[in-house]
């Protein structure tokens, strides 16, 4: 599967001056959500997904709401287990709603639609993790290559895309007054 023209396909590869939810700028920025508007992408992005885990026994996939939503369930689907979501709680972590229920060691896989430091990710896996869970697996659409995760977990993704992210001190494009778009 060709991810990668998927998105420019359905205009959701966006270049430009973007501020990520990692705090970082980028040139270019992926907008899972108008390419997982359309249900047969997401079926099939979220299928292929799931075959990267082949033989990993997992009871549950959760996601960080919103953009790993769909995407945990789809891959759920596929796996033939539960899916859950971690959402923001008021201390700017993430939390599972009470009625996803977590029984001590269960294993679970992780998945995000686009990473770049994984921060979103961990909150999500330390959500269920907190519960008991014990992740065995992490994976996303889209790896930008900046994420790193502790107990050898290495994410395994559709592609890898490598577009430079800034710090915001330190942005060219910020240099050249390129409007910032808060993505």
């Amino acid at each position: 599967m060709d991810v990668i023209s998927l998105y420019r396909d359905t205009g959701a590869y966006l270049e430009g001056h973007f501020l990520l939810a990692s705090g970082r700028h980028s040139e270019a920025f992926l907008q899972s959500t108008t390419l997982f508007q359309f249900p047969q992408h997401v079926e099939a992005v979220g299928a292929a997904l799931a075959e990267r885990f082949a033989g990993v026994r997992a009871a549950f996939v959760i996601g960080p709401a919103m953009g790993g939503v769909v995407l945990a369930h789809t891959v759920a689907k596929a796996l033939g287990t539960r899916a859950l979501f971690a959402e923001k709680d008021n201390r700017g972590q993430m939390m599972l709603r009470d009625a996803f229920e977590v029984v001590p060691g269960e294993c679970f896989i992780a998945v995000e639609d686009v990473m770049t430091t994984g921060g979103s990710l961990k909150k999500a896996i330390a959500a269920a993790e907190v519960r008991g869970g014990v992740c065995v697996g992490v994976g996303c659409v889209i790896d930008r290559g900046l994420a790193e995760f502790s107990g050898g977990l290495e994410p395994r993704s559709l592609a890898r895309l490598d577009i430079t992210t800034y710090p915001p001190d330190n942005c060219p494009l910020c240099d050249q007054n390129i409007p910032l778009e808060d993505v």
